[in-house]
């Protein structure tokens, strides 16, 4: 069983789970709970995390895995 787990929702965020650690580019630890939601859309006003905002811009995506 893995420590961590990343789920991709259908049209929002990513979902991370377990035991991680969330770095910036320069190596820079954010400050995180047990749980993060990730911003996928690209439009948060709190990136990396997400705020919604997926709904309010109608984002899409719902990937599968092997396809």
């Amino acid at each position: 069983m893995p420590e961590s787990n990343i789920k991709v929702n259908d049209n929002g965020p990513y979902v991370v789970t377990g035991s991680f650690e969330l770095v910036d580019a320069e190596g820079h630890a954010f400050e995180t709970k047990k749980a993060v939601s990730l911003c996928r859309c690209g439009h948060s006003s709190n990136k990396p995390f997400c705020d919604g905002t997926h709904k309010d811009i109608h984002f899409e995506s719902a990937p599968r895995a092997g396809e």
